[in-house]
């Protein structure tokens, strides 16, 4: 099969012609090939066939892929699926799955499709008849920079104002954008390829507008709430609202709602927008609220997101709360629909009338010291060593069979499977940019794993887990305090342990896992870059590494502790906790207190490889790609929800 190496494009056309009868033979003997009886990986290099592409086939070579195992492509041709023609992506996608029928075959379809189209044709096809106001919302939908300055200027001279040029064709684009993320023909990070043009034609028209001229639609105060340092999601929005004509004041992360209204105050903004990650935030948020009230700000418009939000308990039980305009920001996007809203002066929205709020009158519970559920005859396990010890140099090969590939995929990176697509179809066709960003980040050094972690001699006694200093259970290094479920089976932590008052001691695990700092500094270097597409991939990938590397020394100490034997048979069990015993991290329902993260670093030692947790970085960890748990061997430890005193619950009424 020829590549075409070093052969000028002249030829590469004048050769494809020749050669085209003998490609299409070569498909064919591919798809005949008998997978049975022949043992090979059948595989083409695509990253080099600029035969295929000078003839016009579709941008995702899709006809290439008949009957192969496995195909080498240029992650730089990779295209929107909105861009593909919806007759030539229809023909494309019967090939790849082999949907045929009588009379119908979807490769000699695709030859028709493409019969006669010239080189040139293809370079011209996307402008091709479009005027100029088109062409430039045209270019901001591709995410398309080349030529876009030219046709900037060219608007300039044919007499549109600078912010002419903005908000008539520019932003056009940009909702255009907005349209095809909705109904999923565009995925995040094409959005911000989208945003990154944007970005740079608004640089350029600026310096050019009068000075009484400003490109700007409403203002807005974003910020991660106190006690939180999650940033990804309040960024993206940040993003979005400024690529859409909105001035943004980005205060950060962990901030008090003080600072957020002497912001608002001071910049004269239309709204307030906070963020979140935690199940804690959710707290935070609704507490930042009563306060705006108290201060009597509570006509200011309010937008809120964050995974651990639900539209539920926004718009019920904080909107029925909070006398302003509340709007649940499910993604960035909402975030700017909410803004126009705002800015418009719409009619907020109402709370739902049908629900109410309510808190749980817990002094009339009567629970249990101890979970009546659970076994006490377990077998206890005894650890490897008693301690803490330090780990590094992991290879990042030993680490990345543990990723999580939907979590990165969809909820990180945003991608989403093509109409049709299977699970495994998807992470095929997503896994390039995984191994293209995982090598740049090695080159880079931009993953640096380290643990610290210990075994150490525990007791429960109630709602609170003792952490012994040796097996005599003479002096207490310290204690943790959980919540208890208020209803059966009531458990809480310290019941997976022998209880205190028995005669065995028993044993818990903990562990401090981290990527460094490296990753978190390039991450941010690249978003005030408005490098936005590549701050998306990179921040998603420092993510899900450090939970993989949770997970992979998780799976280590199973094996220290002799009861590895016990997981399921595939890694994917292992995201379904299909192993003896169970991990928990602080922030989460069975053990909220943040505060207990300083605790677990003094436990091991966690300075030692470079953790700083305390009051002033609001109790969790940095580097922000950090993770810490506390490791049961209880066979019956898995996840569970327990809530804490006055926590809101919601009820139908």
């Amino acid at each position: 099969i020829w590549f075409g190496f070093g052969i000028s494009s002249k030829i590469v056309v004048a050769v494809t012609v020749a050669i085209f009868p003998v490609i299409v033979n070569t498909i064919e003997g591919l798809r005949n090939t008998d997978p049975e009886r022949v043992e090979m990986i059948r595989a083409m290099g695509a990253g080099r066939w600029e035969t295929f592409r000078r003839v016009k086939f579709p941008s995702a070579l899709p006809f290439v892929f008949a009957g192969l195992d496995a195909a080498i492509v240029h992650a730089g041709k990779i295209v929107p699926l909105s861009d593909i023609d919806l007759e030539q992506r229809q023909a494309a996608l019967d090939l790849v799955h082999d949907r045929r029928s009588d009379g119908y075959d979807p490769l000699e379809r695709i030859l028709e499709l493409f019969a006669g189209v010239s080189v040139e044709e293809e370079a011209e096809e996307p402008y091709l008849g479009l005027d100029l106001g088109e062409r430039l919302a045209r270019r901001i939908v591709r995410g398309d920079r080349n030529g876009l300055i030219d046709d900037l200027d060219e608007a300039l001279a044919a007499g549109h104002r600078p912010l002419e040029v903005i908000n008539r064709f520019l932003l056009e684009g940009m909702k255009t954008v907005g349209e095809l993320f909705a109904s999923g023909e565009m995925q995040l990070p094409f959005v911000l390829k989208s945003a990154e043009t944007m970005k740079a034609a608004v640089a350029h028209l600026e310096p050019k507008m009068e000075k009484t001229e400003t490109s700007k639609r409403g203002s807005v105060v974003l910020a991660t709430v106190s006690g939180d340092v999650h940033d990804i999601g309040k960024n993206l929005v940040d993003i979005i609202l400024r690529n859409n004509g909105y001035e943004v004041h980005n205060l950060g992360i962990k901030v008090g709602i003080s600072e957020m209204i002497k912001t608002f105050e001071e910049s004269g903004a239309d709204a307030i927008g906070m963020s979140g990650l935690l199940v804690k935030s959710t707290l935070v948020m609704r507490d930042n609220l009563e306060e705006l009230e108290r201060r009597g700000l509570g006509a200011v418009p309010v937008l809120l997101g964050g995974a651990a939000l639900t539209r539920r308990y926004v718009e019920s039980d904080l909107r029925s709360g909070y006398s302003g305009a509340l709007y649940y920001g499910k993604d960035a996007f909402a975030g700017l629909d909410a803004m126009g809203k705002i800015v418009a002066g719409e009619e907020p929205p109402k709370p739902d009338s049908y629900r109410r709020r309510r808190e749980e009158d817990e002094g009339e519970r009567d629970l249990p010291e101890r979970s009546p559920f659970v076994e006490n005859d377990n077998r206890v396990f005894q650890p490897p060593f008693l301690g803490s010890r330090v780990v590094k140099g992991i290879d990042l090969g030993e680490i990345t069979p543990y990723l999580n590939l939907t979590a990165l995929f969809r909820n990180q990176w945003q991608f989403r499977p093509e109409s049709g697509e299977s699970d495994r179809d998807f992470k095929e066709r997503i896994g390039h940019v995984l191994r293209d960003r995982l090598a740049t980040a090695r080159a880079e050094g931009l993953l640096v794993p380290q643990v610290v972690y210990g075994y150490f001699p525990a007791n429960g006694d109630g709602d609170d887990l003792v952490i012994w200093e040796d097996e005599r259970r003479n002096q207490e290094l310290t204690r943790f305090g959980f919540p208890r479920q208020r209803e059966e089976p009531y458990y809480a932590i310290p019941d997976f342990f022998r209880p205190m008052d028995g005669n065995e001691v028993d044993y818990a695990a903990f562990h401090i896992v981290t990527m460094g700092s490296a990753v978190s500094q390039r991450a941010k270097e690249l978003f005030e870059a408005d490098r936005y597409q590549d701050y998306l991939l990179l921040h998603g990938l420092g993510v899900e590494m450090a939970e993989a590397l949770a997970e992979y020394w998780h799976r280590r100490i199973r094996e220290e502790w002799g009861f590895a034997d016990e997981d399921g048979p595939s890694l994917l069990g292992l995201f379904r906790q299909k192993y003896r015993g169970g991990r928990y991290s602080w922030g989460y329902p069975a053990c909220p207190d943040l505060e207990d993260n300083e605790t677990v670093a003094r436990l091991l030692g966690a300075s030692r490889i470079e953790i700083e947790v305390s009051a002033e970085t609001g109790y969790q960890y940095q580097p922000e790609q950090t993770t810490s748990a506390i490791i049961c061997h209880h066979p019956q430890a898995k996840y569970f929800i327990a809530r804490k005193r006055r926590e809101t619950v919601d009820v139908e009424g």
